[in-house]
């Protein structure tokens, strides 16, 4: 480490372990779309198996409680797991999920797409036929627009809406 580095360093010795955790957790984007998924379980069995995972801070935390209790019936599918797995993934859930008021103010939908944060960002900028498109097929298919969300990204540099 030079001089500069090495008086630096003393006088903020946060700073250089701030900067590395920063870089360790995930890409930060000025618009404010990027969650970074932390659980294994949750993106092996939510993620790899069935559909994106989904970020839990788009929903509260009384959502994904009751997504949670209703695995045998979820959306039509059986997606039980086993109680260890389930209490893994309900913990994570539960303290990743959103708590700003614009995802907890609508109760506790079950999709994504009925809280007032999605129908703000999708509703007053895409035409209905974008969800008709056969490349897109419904506001729960995120990957057909946002190219990274399976690293939870979701910002707008990733974002190519399908023609």
């Amino acid at each position: 480490m030079n001089m500069i580095g090495s008086r630096v360093n003393r006088a903020f010795p946060g700073l250089f372990a701030a900067a590395a955790l920063a870089l360790a957790t995930g890409p930060a984007r000025a618009d404010g779309h990027v969650y970074p998924l932390t659980s294994e379980p949750y993106k092996a069995e939510c993620g790899a198996s069935c559909h994106v995972a989904y970020p839990p801070q788009l929903l509260p935390a009384a959502s994904w409680r009751k997504l949670m209790a209703g695995l045998d019936k979820h959306f039509g599918t059986d997606a039980s797991l086993d109680a260890k797995t389930a209490r893994e993934i309900g913990d994570y859930l539960d303290a990743a999920a959103g708590t700003k008021k614009k995802v907890a103010a609508d109760g506790a939908p079950l999709r994504i797409s009925e809280t007032r944060w999605f129908r703000h960002e999708h509703g007053e900028e895409l035409p209905a036929s974008v969800w008709s498109n056969p490349k897109v097929k419904s506001p729960a298919n995120c990957e057909a627009c946002h190219t990274q969300a399976a690293q939870g990204d979701y910002g707008e540099r990733s974002l190519r809406v399908p023609r």
